[in-house]
């Protein structure tokens, strides 16, 4: 029997009177339709001019490159490849095991190990980590919307969102594991049953997929065919070095960038007059980025050799965060179908999704799960990034996420903890435990067990649990935060035709998982950054 591993992810929340999802997606086949305006960086003329740049063809890159297309003329620099070079991409299987593919400096899935010593993955495919995560699709929380440091168009948003969900979400397929993990969750009370909903809601439920019930994956690539694809050009293996600025004004101003193809050759892309950059590169690659180009803390760049310097911005690479994961495996006396995260348990403290995965693809004698506990960070969050080359945008930066640096963290990882525990013992379970020479039934452990005496007064030794089993969800965020480096129309501080369009802008995480709202945030941003310039015109 091939092993496998259940996810159990926990963080705070809060609940969001969503409307109702009006369609969703129904086709079963990937649309390769948007492949007519990719292409390689080496085929892309060596010098181009734009009206709008977008540096990153992600989950929020690529619907914000689709939106600007429908008027304007759009480059889209991505530097992996495009999906179908990556067939895993696509599909259920592939997910798990890229999860685990060793990095050849080519994979989709790009590995770095933060500070704390905690391995994640970075997106480095035509439609970023939309093409590499469990296909979870979830819509922000209130409180997201409210520390956002963004006043809101509710109607814009929603609007937003729907656009996403007509061409790429699905209502998913849940198998018996995942059906006994929902009857858990409501036995031990985390309730109302609220069914299937997109909506972020206290209690349990079913949500939207960006697999389809067949098991392939529609990512943020896909929005790309809503584009106009006479006015745009994505550039895959486009490596993006710097920004070019003019300083003929007194403010500095963005005007193109240089970026190199997979064989080196250097290319210069401009931008037209009321043209922008905007920087979708993810909460790693914007801020590294930025600083790169001498956007940055003064004494930092300086003591980097870094020059010139454009502008003095202190937060670059500040306020970085992460969704820590604790992880336990358990052997399984039965087989059971592997399939992405597709429930969720939410309190007002923390949530628990459910997933199944491989832990060891060589064992076939066992059978384990694992439980994974997920928060948001608790208010001071202190993680940051820092170059690790002044140079050269290939060499990955240091970053520090500091997990449970904060008590708050700590003591929510133990709520959830114990509730994972309550879980353990539930008769909707049952059925996946062990009987043991006793009779009695109970699961098995594959490494550490979760410490049982989750309701004791002494929380010790779950405090220890969490410390020492964390791992990461690859929520990680920060570095570019809204009312720090940008602000509330996502415009660099200090620079004009400057933008940053991602998960560096969040200084929370919305809701239970980020993708969602950072596809919504490409479209919305789009249609505003359009309605502006019209209304300027």
């Amino acid at each position: 029997m091939a092993p496998l591993f259940l996810l159990i992810l926990l963080s705070l929340s809060f609940h969001h009177q969503q409307l109702q999802v009006l369609a969703l997606a129904n086709r079963s086949q990937h649309d390769f339709g948007y492949m007519k305006s990719v292409y390689d960086a080496n085929e892309m003329p060596l010098k181009g001019q734009y009206d709008y740049i977008v540096i990153g063809g992600g989950t929020a890159g690529c619907p914000l490159g689709a939106t600007l297309s429908e008027k304007y003329s759009v480059l889209v620099l991505e530097r992996g490849d495009a999906p179908n070079a990556h067939p895993s991409v696509f599909t259920t299987s592939g997910f798990f095991a890229n999860l685990n593919r060793e990095d050849d400096g080519t994979t989709p899935a790009q590995r770095f190990t933060s500070e704390d010593g905690v391995q994640s993955l970075r997106g480095r495919v035509l439609g970023g980590s939309s093409m590499l995560n469990a296909g979870f699709y979830s819509r922000a929380d209130d409180e997201f919307l409210a520390q956002s440091g963004i006043e809101w168009d509710v109607d814009l948003m929603e609007r937003a969102y729907e656009w996403v969900e007509e061409t790429i979400v699905y209502r998913p397929r849940v198998d018996v594991w995942q059906s006994s993990v929902r009857e858990s969750l409501l036995e031990v009370g985390l309730v109302p049953d609220n069914g299937f909903t997109v909506r972020h809601k206290i209690g349990t439920k079913t949500s939207g997929s960006t697999f389809d019930p067949f098991g392939t994956r529609h990512g943020a690539v896909e929005l790309l065919n809503r584009a106009n694809l006479e006015n745009l050009r994505v550039a895959v293996n486009a490596t993006v070095n710097r920004i070019i600025f003019s300083t003929k004004a007194s403010t500095p101003a963005a005007i193109g960038v240089i970026y190199t193809d997979s064989k080196g050759k250097s290319h210069v892309a401009l931008v037209r007059r009321k043209g922008e950059i905007i920087l979708s590169a993810g909460a790693i690659g914007s801020p590294q980025l930025l600083l790169l180009s001498g956007i940055g803390p003064r004494s930092y760049l300086s003591s980097l050799h870094i020059n010139p310097i454009l502008h003095s911005q202190p937060n670059v690479g500040k306020f970085m965060a992460d969704n820590p994961g604790v992880t336990i495996n358990l052997i399984l006396p039965n087989s059971t179908e592997r399939l992405p995260t597709k429930i969720t348990g939410i309190t007002s403290d923390y949530i628990i999704q459910t997933t199944t995965s491989s832990v060891q693809p060589n064992v076939t004698t066992n059978l384990s799960l694992g439980l994974i506990s997920e928060k948001i960070p608790g208010p001071l969050s202190s993680g940051s990034l820092r170059l690790a080359s002044s140079n050269n945008v290939k060499v990955a930066p240091r970053v520090r996420f500091n997990y449970f640096a904060n008590p708050i963290d700590l003591s929510r990882c133990v709520m959830a903890m114990k509730k994972v525990g309550d879980m353990l013992k539930s008769n909707a379970l049952d059925r996946f435990k062990h009987k043991g020479s006793d009779g009695k039934r109970e699961f098995l452990f594959y490494g550490p067990s979760l410490p049982m005496n989750n309701h004791s007064n002494d929380d010790s030794l779950i405090e220890s649990f969490c410390r020492t089993r964390v791992s990461t969800f690859w929520h990680y965020h920060g570095g570019c935060v809204v009312g720090k480096v940008v602000d509330s129309d996502f415009r660099v501080k200090g620079i004009t035709s400057l933008r940053v369009v991602d998960g560096s802008t969040f200084n929370i995480s919305p809701g239970t998982n980020p993708q969602a709202t950072l596809m919504m945030l490409g479209r919305y941003v789009g249609l505003n950054m359009m309605r502006k310039r019209t209304e300027s015109s």
